[in-house]
């Protein structure tokens, strides 16, 4: 289950973000739904004429809109992660065995 605490460990690609704080003052402030990731950059589909950005991971701020379960029982809650945490290849920063630093 998706949750603030095990945010890191999920799949990116569809969650609402926004960039609360950034290294590079052009990021802050982008937000729109994550469309890919790399290694060291999230690409966020932006609601407005800009199309798709492509923001650094390192050096950013970045918050996550986790969506409430479809009963309507749980809210829409929000998290902010460090860019640092997310420095590494999607398949391997989701992966629950092996010798990954992720567990």
């Amino acid at each position: 289950m998706l949750a603030p605490e095990t945010l890191v460990r999920h799949e990116l690609a569809g969650l609402r973000v926004r960039v609360v704080d950034a290294a590079h003052e052009g990021y802050v402030g982008i937000e729109g739904t994550v469309v890919d990731e790399t290694t060291n950059t999230l690409l966020i589909g932006t609601d407005g004429d800009s199309g798709v950005m492509q923001v650094q991971k390192a050096g950013t701020s970045f918050e996550f809109a986790l969506p409430g379960d479809d009963d309507g029982e749980a809210e829409t809650s929000y998290v902010v992660v460090e860019g640092e945490r997310l420095v590494a290849r999607p398949a391997r920063r989701t992966e629950l065995t092996g010798d990954s630093k992720w567990r």
